[in-house]
C-alpha cells in the first residue's frame, strides 16, 4: 500500500480543479490511501468527496499541524500548491515529493510584456504530470464536487416563479476586477426573459439587491444567503450558470452544466476554464480581445489599475443574452 499526502490549501476553483488527481490516484493506483491537506476554512470543498480518505486542516498552529502529518508516515507527498509554506513543511516531512509547477514566470512575462509563452495545456493537466510516474492518466471523467443530502436546498428554498427553472448568476468573485459590474447584471435582468437565481457571498448582498431591484419577481437575490455547498446544489439544478472566473464557475463545471464565462483582468490562456473532461457541454467564453493592458494580473485587483474598466465593461449584456439564447 502507497500512502499519499495530497495539498492545496486554498482556493475554491484551485482545490476543485485537483479532484481528477485525487479520483485518478484513488482509482489507478493499487491500494492507494490518500489524504488531503487544505485550510480549514475550504474543507467543505473536499469534505464528502468518497476519494479522499482523510482530511487534514491547516488552522491555527502550524506546529501542531506538521507534527499531526509527521505520525502519518506517508510514503509520497503530491504538492499541488507549490510556495514557500509547502517548501517548509516537505523539509519538515522528509518524504519525496512530486511538485506542481506554477508557470508564475511565463505569467509574469505575459501580465507584464503581454508576450504570451504559456503552453497550451488546462490546469488539470498539469496537475496530473505530478502523478504521472505512479502510471496515473488522465480518465477525462471531468471534476468532481460532492455534497451531502443536508446541503441540499429545499424546493421552498427559492421563489415559485423560479420552480421550472432558472439561470444561475455568479455575480461574486475575489478580485473587483473579475466581476462584471452591476450595470451589465441589471442590464441582463431587464433583458433575459427567465428566471434568473443571483449567487454570491455576504459581500455580493448589496450589489445583489440592486440587481434583483430591476425586477424582484424575474431575480431573486440568493447573494449571501446560502453555503457554499448549498450554493453548488442551486448550480447543479441550473438550467445553465453564467460566471465570472471565480470558485462557482468551476462547481458548475464538475456538475456537467452549460456556462457563459466572463473574463476580466484573468485569459482562459491562464488554463483554468471550465473543464469537463469528454463530456459533451456548451461552454462559451466572452471576453474582449486585444485590449492591450490585458492581462494585468495573474489573480486580481480590488478596482482597474487604470480606472477604465473595459475589460469587463466591454462585455456587453446582448452578447451574454445572445449566448444564454443559443444554449437555451
Amino acid at each position: 500500500m502507497a500512502k499519499f499526502l495530497i495539498i492545496r490549501f486554498s482556493s475554491i476553483g484551485d482545490i476543485v480543479l485537483t479532484t481528477p488527481v485525487i479520483r485518478c490516484l484513488k482509482k489507478q493506483v493499487p491500494d492507494a490511501e490518500v489524504h488531503f491537506l487544505v485550510k480549514d476554512s475550504f474543507r467543505s470543498v473536499v469534505e464528502h468527496n468518497p476519494y479522499i480518505d482523510k482530511i487534514h486542516v491547516l488552522a491555527h498552529s502550524w506546529e501542531l499541524m506538521i507534527e499531526e502529518l509527521k505520525t502519518e508516515e506517508y510514503d509520497f507527498i503530491i504538492d499541488l500548491h507549490h510556495n514557500a509554506k509547502t517548501l517548509r513543511l516537505k523539509n519538515a516531512l522528509k518524504k519525496k515529493a512530486f511538485s506542481f509547477y506554477k508557470l508564475n514566470i511565463e505569467k509574469y512575462i505575459y501580465t507584464s510584456l503581454k508576450i504570451n509563452v504559456l503552453p497550451e495545456i488546462h490546469i488539470v493537466d498539469r496537475y496530473l504530470k505530478t502523478v504521472e510516474s505512479f502510471g496515473v492518466k488522465n480518465d477525462n471523467e471531468g471534476l468532481d464536487y460532492f455534497i451531502s443530502k443536508d446541503d441540499e436546498t429545499k424546493r421552498d428554498d427559492v421563489p415559485g416563479s423560479h420552480y421550472a427553472g432558472y439561470i444561475a448568476c455568479v455575480i461574486g468573485a475575489a478580485h473587483g476586477t473579475k466581476r462584471w459590474p452591476v450595470n451589465k447584471w441589471k442590464e441582463f435582468c431587464e433583458k433575459m426573459g427567465h428566471p434568473v437565481i443571483l449567487l454570491g457571498g455576504p459581500e455580493d448582498v448589496e450589489s445583489g439587491n440592486e440587481i434583483a431591484a430591476v425586477d424582484d419577481v424575474k431575480v431573486y437575490n440568493a447573494c449571501g444567503k446560502f453555503r457554499l455547498n448549498e450554493s453548488a446544489h442551486l448550480i447543479s439544478n441550473a438550467k445553465l450558470v453564467i460566471s465570472n472566473d471565480t470558485g462557482l464557475m468551476h462547481i458548475a463545471a464538475a456538475f456537467k452544466r452549460p456556462i457563459i464565462s466572463l473574463w476580466g483582468n484573468t485569459v482562459p490562456a491562464f488554463g483554468m476554464t471550465p473543464y469537463y473532461g469528454k463530456t459533451p457541454a456548451a461552454a462559451f467564453q466572452l471576453q474582449v480581445s486585444k485590449l492591450w493592458c490585458r492581462p494585468c494580473s495573474k489573480i486580481g485587483y480590488k478596482k482597474c489599475p487604470l480606472g477604465h474598466f473595459k475589460c469587463m465593461e466591454g462585455i456587453s449584456a446582448d452578447a451574454v443574452i445572445e449566448k444564454v439564447r443559443q444554449i437555451l
